[in-house]
């Protein structure tokens, strides 16, 4: 029997998709009909990952497309599922994630009319107004399956959304009676929906951009997610030792630039404090950032020459958003970059001041790499943040990948973590917390050959859902390190109080709601869940040999470790 269901699947499967994160309902019945019978033909389907929680499911599905490049499709049950997608639709959008998802709708038939017409008392409760509505401002694109007829055209063109840029998520749906239609099979090539070829830059931006850059004392580049494409990497590192152009990194998602090059500035989070290297910049190149400074405490200066290259410069879905730009660009980091290096081959460059920049920039790199150095000794009583870090890195090797959900320590883990190879550093591109947990399961599936690293603040590990990622990881043997950051409580909700009302009575208040004392035992829900290895960490000393054993149990015994490190408390 082909049915709807059985198109979309195959659609999905043609389409490239190696994963489907669900999260079946009563709305779903054809399509687990259709894979039943899929894999008794033994037809290629994508894989079906069971997700205990939606916001797990979708958080997968991004730690997959971060690694591999390729959106993986979710599915959820009507308007509760869709719901219950919570935070991570909003970190999917703005992370420019790629990501299919399809929701039911409750039958649209009550009397028997149409094979899966209503039989549950919820097929009332779910029916609402608008449920595409309730994503609608995440997605780049939202659409309903009518009839078997040409879901393969609908989902290529979702999908054909999905991969362009500024890439996101879509979403899809579709009622029990569409699902159960029986169709013809038909062929569609999905190769005829291609993602919209990456943007060059103008010729005039070119040359401009290039004049600027090489004519500046002090030329920067600040950028957030430009290492969502290696090939960009590669470009930029080219660019900027050739002209002598520093870079800092802000608020970054991804390993944007190799933190040991001597042209490496550093990242800057909400440390409010004017970043010397910003304010120093007579020329400023912003390329993929949404938040290159935040201008109330840290901002070039007035006289600097600021360019922005972005794959989204008018940040189309932020109400308030602007920084002084003499020019502004939609274009593809890695195209753009090429576009320049190719630029400066014909011109004469002044190896001289070129020269000055890198000795400028080489000098502020080793002073800041000393400073760091000094944060890294091993402390005498209590572990430090920049400690804990340091020996992560130092067991992990360059290659693995890591997660960053630190939040207040979201700047030491990026400063001591110090990438150098690129696709190895992810953050979830936004601020809806709890994504590292079920990310990592993502970019497992995505690179099983790879060591999966997160490291988490104790709230983010309680926002992940720690019982559904820990079941999860044991069943579909995608094990990983998770460290977590534990200040026992919410410290970014005090730092933003305190940055407010610095005299204010929160300042001076024994408790404001957010302290998690006496802490859960977190280390124990992990165990509990899924069987992995736990250890709870108070003492200096406990550190370097527990992350020693920890990647030992990971790697040789395919089994996820969680370490609960106990760092100052709040």
């Amino acid at each position: 029997m082909y049915t709807t269901s059985t198109a979309l699947l195959e659609a999905l499967a043609e389409a490239g998709v190696s994963c489907i994160f669900a999260n079946f309902g009563s709305d779903h019945p054809a399509l687990i009909e259709a894979i039943a019978e899929t894999r008794t033909h033994g037809r290629p389907i994508p894989t079906v990952i069971t997700c205990p929680n939606e916001m797990v499911a979708l958080s997968c599905a991004h730690g997959h497309a971060q690694v591999s490049g390729r959106g993986q499709a979710v599915l959820v049950h009507v308007d509760c599922g869709t719901q219950a997608l919570a935070g991570a639709v909003h970190n999917a959008a703005r992370g420019r994630v790629p990501v299919f998802i399809f929701a039911g709708l409750s039958p649209f038939t009550q009397e028997g009319e149409l094979r899966g017409s209503r039989n549950e008392f919820i097929h009332w409760l779910q029916d609402v107004p608008d449920q595409r509505g309730i994503v609608r401002q995440y997605v780049k694109y939202e659409n309903e399956l009518r009839t078997g007829r040409n879901v393969k055209q609908i989902v290529f063109r979702a999908l054909q959304f999905a991969h362009s840029d500024p890439r996101g998520p879509v979403y899809v749906v579709a009622a029990r009676e569409v699902l159960e239609e029986r169709t013809d099979p038909a062929a569609v090539d999905p190769a005829g929906f291609p993602a919209v070829a990456p943007l060059p830059l103008p010729a005039d931006g070119v040359a401009e951009i290039a004049a600027a850059m090489a004519a500046a004392e002090r030329p920067l580049v600040v950028t957030s997610y430009l290492g969502r494409r290696p090939a960009a990497v590669a470009e930029l590192l080219r660019f900027c030792r050739r002209l002598g152009v520093g870079v800092l990194e802000s608020v970054p998602s991804f390993m944007n630039y190799p933190h040991d090059d001597a042209l490496y500035q550093g990242s800057h989070w909400n440390q409010p404090i004017q970043n010397s290297a910003l304010a120093a910049a007579d020329a400023v190149l912003v390329i993929d950032s949404d938040v290159p400074w935040v201008p109330l405490v840290n901002k070039p200066a007035a006289t600097a020459a600021i360019y922005h290259v972005d794959v989204d410069p008018l940040k189309e879905s932020m109400p308030l958003w602007y920084i002084k730009t003499r020019r502004s660009f939609r274009a593809d980091a890695a195209t753009a970059l090429r576009q320049l290096n190719a630029h400066l081959d014909g011109l004469r460059i002044d190896a001289d001041a070129v020269a000055r920049r890198q000795r400028h920039y080489a000098a502020e790199h080793e002073r800041r790499a000393a400073e760091l150095a000094c944060r890294e000794v091993e402390p005498a009583d209590v572990i430090t943040p920049e400690y804990l870090t340091a020996c992560v890195r130092r067991q992990i090797g360059a290659d693995a990948i890591v997660l960053n959900e630190g939040i207040t320590n979201y700047h030491v883990i990026s400063d001591h973590i110090a990438k150098t190879v690129a696709g190895t550093l992810f953050a979830s591109g936004s601020s809806s917390l709890g994504w590292n947990g079920g990310a990592a399961i993502g970019a497992k599936l995505a690179n099983p050959a790879a060591t999966v690293v997160a490291l988490t603040g104790d709230g983010s590990y309680l926002f992940s859902q720690p019982s559904t990622v820990h079941w999860m990881a044991r069943k579909y043997k995608t094990p990983f390190l998770q460290v977590i950051y534990n200040n026992r409580g919410w410290k970014a909700p005090k730092l933003s109080a305190l940055a407010v009302h610095p005299d204010g009575y929160a300042s001076r208040a024994a408790d404001i709601g957010v302290s998690f004392d006496p802490p859960p035992d977190h280390a124990a829900l992990a165990v509990a869940a899924g069987g992995a290895v736990g250890c709870t960490l108070r003492d200096p000393r406990e550190v370097e040999p527990a992350i020693a054993e920890a990647l030992r149990v990971v790697r040789d015994e395919q089994r996820c470790a969680v370490l609960d490190a106990w760092l100052p408390p709040l």
